[in-house]
């Protein structure tokens, strides 16, 4: 039988969507997608693409922790950019919140994004 829960986060953006921010099976957690939205505010992230990017990855772990994991624990990372020339950023600032193992990733241009986003990323973690 599947053990499955829906985990939510106040320190991260709440749903805009007929979505959970995560969801639990067993040992593994489905992270929906994440884009630069402060979660006090629920208004995008101003500024270049690195401090957007800084974002998603912090409410990212901060669904990550309410399902009891970490970023580390990601084994599958998809990243959606409007323009991949932020690829390199993507990178630089991934070395700041991960290391090896790295999970799997990938980069993914897209046409748009919700809320005009820039960037928006999602995860499997195993636990």
């Amino acid at each position: 039988m599947t053990n499955k829960a829906v985990i939510h986060s106040e320190k991260a953006p709440q749903a805009i969507g007929t979505y959970s921010q995560a969801v639990k099976v067993n040992n593994t957690i489905y992270l929906s997608g994440q884009i630069p939205l402060d979660p006090e505010t629920m208004t995008m992230v101003e500024g270049d693409i690195k401090k957007q990017i800084r974002r998603v990855f912090d409410n990212l772990s901060a669904v990550c922790e309410a399902g009891g994991g970490e970023l580390k624990d990601m084994v599958k990372l998809n990243v959606f950019l409007t323009d991949l020339e932020n690829f390199s950023s993507v990178n630089e600032v991934m070395a700041e919140y991960f290391c090896e193992p790295y999970p799997a990733r990938a980069a993914i241009g897209v046409a748009a994004l919700p809320k005009g986003a820039a960037v928006e990323m999602d995860g499997i973690l195993v636990l």
